[in-house]
């Protein structure tokens, strides 16, 4: 029966229940505009999603050349036909009329209109001089986690190879370096273990500091409609707010921020004092038990309550969940990867599956999650600060690998160090090192920490700077030369989510007026560079999306990620496929590690791994002696405090982060009517207790400050622990589609104002949630709420406020699958 749903009042739509170890039921959702009706669509044309890692399988409406509407495709693995709010909506950012149609340049201090011949010469000629003057550690690449795999691979070649610098990171570092790191050094090597499919199956689902509602809204949808069927799983949420989950949780714990790693050596202890340890698993598959035994002996439930905040009962009462599970299944995100010890907390995670062997199983698994939809082929195609295909560039007999296949000496691929990590590269940049940054697709100017020196080191003369993007974001306002990109839905590619599951984006329509995709823009200029092999021969041979994908197939055999079964025909077969793909798993591989660990063995790894409080490299040398077999590596970490805790003038610890209705910095998001309107502004989380003792009310404007900047914002009373300042990092000073820069004498409403420049030892990534702050009143609200959604984590306690809804505009048709239709109609 088909439904019509406001889906930015009721994000998730309605429930198709089924219980475990059923298959999950299809439900298709469909948003189209102008009142068309689907038999009016003149072509459907498949994608997936853009706006986050989950890979839901979608279709694009097409009329008269335009994009009218999307929908889901029902026999896909991932979504079964279900959209999130920015699934439905986001798309209509295409079509904004303030999309960038013409190269821009920078002429007397202004940009001004130019053409691709003028723009691509001024970004050849500033590589040219630098490469002759400098050498290839004066030029930099930044780019994002939401181009194509083709577009990342080609980049990869051209930075590694063509040019021959280590400066290549994406602005996957800061979302997804931890999951790559967690599993190097759990693992030998990148690629998740499990599959949503464990959804189906698990009895327990953990989620360590991971609000799936609002991150990945479907597979949100997939646990409800699980929490609704027979035999339903039981939650553990590990969140400071009171999210979608925690409400849904049998166990919830708020621990301090700063302090996972005490609260998951905790429930190490307990797992292992109360004998739930799978002793022939650990045996057969491990090497490190007897050590991380002895780390986390006196970490008892009462030790960690007192540097957590949390009850010693309730600890107790999560182990119990854990070590009591059948079939367990956890997912970690951003409120491990970007708070103090971030790796070694992730890493324990992993110890955690590894001590009750719940790996390999349908139901027991682990998903180290992603945090952008592309952020997989970053790190598998080397634009993330990996080699391509997961190569270790300590193990020289990899490097002399993958100079073969790109037919250039080993010599030219940069292989002294570690590639190197963002925040790293923009140091290079402020010290004068790096004197070209091409950034491409991400807008580091409000997504980095600490934006006062940000804005410092864009704004310098003696950077050269290249932004590649849609729109004239705060960090093109910087630029020499922009470039304007085609984007989803305009040029076709492949990109793979979180559960490794590849899709297919076909082109739709046309970008507008001179807008190129991505891997265009690299090949011309490769072109134009003249890159070359040791042959004399082009370094880059492809010319479109299909030659470059069979490219990274050759680059890709052999690996742990494996595309050479893969085909662009098998992809339109409708639904995405699990790599690796090859002669041992024609159509994919759900779960990884199903017969023991595959990719660990020292001449096979990605890494040798790293020490996780210090982050200090191990060699090969040690790496063989403690793991000469290859098998998964349990590694345990002491508990160390953060680098910045509250005090006196700076009472309150601040944390960032998303919120269901926006992806990262709004440049999409934004320019969507829909999602614009239900999350318009930025504002500030307290808690009841923290509100009353300041005497702040909801809806006061607010001002929160750190050792580094401040933001102002109306605040939003809610369920958050005491203590905790909660702001969403997606607003940037330019309103979208238009606005005027900072201004420095004023608080801003950027939440990166305040951050600090700090990263995680071990994967390099910042550090979004440990910042001392504190809060003043800067005008009473009168009554006004404050702008934060009422049906996220942000929803308000003690006061009753208009729920936030989208209208007719936001209503979106809803069809179950049939049989389970008539299974409802018969009940």
């Amino acid at each position: 029966m088909e439904r019509s749903v406001d889906r930015i009042r009721d994000p998730w739509g309605g429930r198709v229940p089924h219980g475990r170890h059923q298959p999950w039921p299809a439900r298709v959702d469909t948003y189209l505009t102008e009142g068309l009706r689907p038999e009016q669509v003149q072509k459907w044309v498949q994608a997936a999603s853009i706006l986050h890692s989950d890979g839901d399988a979608m279709d694009i409406a097409v009329v008269d050349g335009r994009m009218v509407g999307v929908r889901g495709r029902a026999t896909d693995r991932v979504n079964r036909g279900r959209l999130g709010p920015k699934d439905l909506f986001g798309w209509q950012a295409n079509a904004s009329p303030d999309r960038l149609t013409r190269p821009l340049v920078r002429e007397d201090g202004r940009l001004v209109e130019s053409d691709w011949e003028t723009a691509m010469s001024r970004v050849v000629s500033c590589s040219r001089s630098l490469l002759d003057e400098r050498g290839p550690g004066a030029i930099g690449f930044y780019t994002s986690g939401q181009l194509f795999l083709e577009e990342y691979y080609t980049l990869a070649v051209l930075a590694r190879a063509g040019i021959g610098t280590n400066h290549l990171d994406g602005n996957t570092r800061l979302c997804t370096a931890t999951a790559a790191e967690a599993l190097k050094e759990t693992f030998g090597s990148d690629g998740q273990p499990g599959c949503y499919d464990d959804i189906d199956h698990a009895d327990v689902i953990a989620l360590f500091g991971h609000n799936i509602a609002e991150t990945q809204p479907v597979q949100w949808m997939r646990v409800l409609d699980r929490l609704e069927g027979s035999d339903p799983p039981r939650l553990l949420c590990v969140d400071p707010r009171p999210t979608p989950v925690a409400r849904k949780a049998t166990v919830h714990l708020a621990p301090r921020i700063g302090t996972n790693v005490a609260l998951l050596n905790a429930l190490l202890h307990v797992i292992i004092r109360t004998g739930r340890v799978d002793h022939d698993y650990v045996r057969r598959h491990t090497v490190g038990y007897e050590e991380l035994a002895a780390q986390v002996q006196d970490c008892t439930p009462e030790w960690a309550a007192r540097i957590c905040d949390v009850p010693a009962s309730r600890i107790v009462e999560a182990a119990e969940l854990l070590g009591g599970a059948e079939r367990l299944l956890s997912t970690v995100l951003q409120g491990v990867y970007q708070s103090h010890q971030a790796t070694a907390a992730a890493v324990q995670v992993n110890n955690l599956h590894l001590l009750r062997g719940m790996l390999g199983r349908p139901g027991a698994g682990v998903l180290q999650m992603n945090g952008q939809p592309t952020a997989q082929n970053t790190r598998e195609c080397g634009a993330d600060g990996d080699l391509p295909g997961f190569r270790n560039w300590q193990n020289d007999a990899h490097v002399e690998d993958l100079a073969q296949i790109w037919n250039v000496e080993p010599a030219v691929i940069p292989h002294y160090a570690p590639p190197t990590h963002a925040l790293q590269m923009f140091r290079y940049a402020e010290q004068g090192s790096i004197r070209m940054l091409w950034v491409s697709g991400t807008n580091p100017a409000v997504s980095l920490p600490e934006l006062s020196r940000i804005r410092t080191i864009l704004a310098q003369e003696r950077l050269f700077l290249v932004v590649q993007d849609l729109f004239l974001t705060e960090t093109a306002q910087y630029a020499d030369v922009v470039l304007p990109a085609a984007t989803w839905g305009e040029k076709t590619g492949t990109f793979t989510n979180a559960d490794r599951t590849v899709h297919l984006s076909d082109k739709a329509v046309e970008p507008p007026g001179e807008a190129r995709p991505d891997l265009d823009i690299f090949l011309d200029y490769a072109r134009r560079m003249d890159f070359r092999d040791q042959d004399g021969e082009p370094l880059i041979t492809w010319r479109d999306p299909v030659s470059a994908f069979e490219a990274w197939k050759r680059c890709s055999a052999g690996r742990p990620c494996d595309y050479t079964g893969l085909t662009y025909e098998m992809l339109r077969e409708g639904t995405g496929i699990q790599w690796p793909v090859g002669r041992q798993a024609p159509r994919g591989t759900p779960r990884l590690y199903t017969e023991g660990i595959s990719w660990a063995h020292p001449d096979m790894c990605e890494a040798y791994g790293k020490d996780l409080v210090t982050g200090a490299a191990d060699g090969e040398d040690d790496y063989r002696a403690h793991n000469p077999e290859g098998k998964a590596m349990l590694k345990p970490a002491a508990y160390t405090p953060a680098h910045e805790t509250p005090r006196e003038t700076y009472p309150f610890q601040l944390t960032t982060g998303r919120t269901l209705y926006h992806f990262h910095t709004r440049t999409k998001t934004g320019r969507s009517p829909q999602l614009n309107a239900a999350a318009p502004e930025v504002w500030v989380e307290m808690s009841a207790d923290d509100a009353t003792r300041l005497d702040l009310a909801e809806g006061d404007v607010v001002e929160v400050t750190t050792p580094r900047g401040a933001l102002r914002g109306q605040l939003r009373i809610t369920g958050l622990r005491p203590g905790v300042i909660f702001v969403p990092f997606h607003y940037g000073y330019w309103d979208t589609p238009s606005g005027t820069g900072p201004d420095a004498s004023t608080p801003g409403r950027a939440a990166n104002e305040t951050t600090i420049t700090d990263w995680d030892p071990a994967s390099k990534q910042p550090l979004f949630k440990t910042a001392a702050a504190a809060v003043t009143r800067v005008a009473r609200g009168h009554g006004q709420p404050s702008p934060a959604p009422t049906t996220t984590a942000s929803a308000p306690t003690g006061r009753r406020l208009p729920a936030t809804t989208g209208g007719p505009t936001a209503r979106v048709t809803q069809v179950p699958d049939p049989a389970w239709d008539r299974q409802e109609e018969h009940r």
